[in-house]
């Protein structure tokens, strides 16, 4: 598990089947490192230590008697990839979204794409249920896979509960100005560096920025903040910086922890989020969850995600998302009606909604006769 992504997912699921579930037995299967990540978890779960690679055949069979020797009765697999459909149980799958099928089918000849397509449509369909993260990641599945809407739930991701610890006080601004030496306004960007991600056109973007800024002498001091994982596979992003002119103003962090994160979300200007492709998002919303103004894509899932409470552009245009930085920047009516719509919209989300949901699709697909009666209408 990671701070981001798929590790959020799993963290945040299994802590609330923790506190909401205490009648079924649960199996945390896989790596021992991964298991500890999660904190102190009550008697009815119980980590299962799985040493074989995944996404290797002898993980794939490790997996599969694990599964038999333990007689469970639902399988639940949190991301989507190629497991056989062998198990000895019915499974339930939680896809994110399309974007691993479609990069690497990019990079796959004819036989081999062809053969991913294959797998994982042979997955879907063999799913009891498919937990999809947004409408839009449930389009895309019935889309290229055929799979009939009725298989497919949507149920949202929420944001992890760190990001709900208030405003930052006055020692943690001091933290981040000594230990980062951050003491100027900036901008922020928090997430993965890969390309569907536009951070290229995103410093494009803050360069026009910085140029359109000097011509009114406002924030001459402002920069651009950039936190997610190691740059030493991007060296795009560094000759952009370069070529942008912007060399001392963009800073390139790295990975820093939660608690660190939500910190630089609340000291942020404004988070800027052009992202190309995204099944749900969620660096938009730990960011409103700060009252900080978000500028993110009107594509893929971003729209759904962030509603009315963020400023939408279209993310292959620089310019467009300059104005939009350039607007929100300097409009404080609008910083201010970001900021409340912003916190309405971060209260749409919650882990235990979405995991009640989830308790709720187990119980339909191990006690079908018994969910019904559970939850039919009441009777007038």
């Amino acid at each position: 598990m990671t701070e981001f992504g798929i590790g959020t997912y799993i963290r945040n699921v299994v802590r609330n089947l923790s506190r909401l579930d205490h009648e079924n037995t649960y199996f945390l299967i896989g790596s021992p490192a991964r298991a500890q990540e999660i904190d102190s978890l009550p008697s009815n779960f119980r980590n299962i230590a799985l040493t074989a690679p995944e996404r290797t055949f002898e993980g794939y069979r490790a997996f599969r008697r694990m599964v038999k020797r333990l007689g469970c009765d639902l399988v639940h697999i949190p991301n989507l990839f190629s497991i056989p459909r062998a198990l000895p149980c019915p499974y339930v799958m939680t896809v994110h979204d399309m974007l691993e099928h479609m990069s690497r089918a990019r990079e796959q000849t004819g036989f081999w794409r062809s053969l991913h397509f294959q797998l994982t449509r042979n997955v879907l369909r063999g799913a009891a249920r498919i937990f999809a993260v947004s409408n839009f990641t449930k389009t895309e599945i019935e889309k290229l896979f055929e799979i009939p809407s009725e298989r497919i739930e949507v149920i949202y991701n929420a944001i992890d509960e760190r990001f709900l610890h208030g405003h930052a006080s006055a020692a943690e601004r001091e933290m981040i100005a000594q230990r980062y030496q951050v003491a100027y306004p900036f901008l922020l960007y928090a997430g993965r560096i890969s390309p569907h991600k536009n951070v290229v056109r995103m410093i494009e973007a803050f360069s026009a920025l910085k140029t359109e800024l000097e011509r009114t002498g406002a924030f001459p001091d402002l920069k651009l903040i950039i936190i997610g994982d190691d740059l030493s596979g991007n060296p795009d992003l560094r000759r952009t910086v370069i070529r942008s002119g912007v060399q001392n103003d963009v800073r390139f962090l790295g990975f820093v922890p939660i608690d660190v994160l939500r910190i630089f979300y609340d000291e942020a200007k404004i988070f800027v989020f052009p992202s190309l492709y995204e099944g749900f998002g969620l660096p938009p919303l730990e960011a409103m969850a700060h009252g900080t103004p978000v500028v993110t894509s009107n594509v893929s899932s971003l729209p759904e995600v962030v509603g009315r409470a963020a400023v939408l552009v279209n993310p292959e245009n620089v310019f467009e998302i300059m104005r939009a930085l350039h607007r929100v920047l300097t409009d404080a009516a609008l910083r201010e009606r970001l900021r409340e719509r912003g916190y309405q919209q971060v209260a749409r989300f919650s882990w235990e909604q979405s995991v009640r949901r989830i308790l709720q699709g187990y119980d339909e697909i191990c006690n079908p006769a018994q969910a019904a009666r559970k939850h039919q209408p009441a009777a007038d």
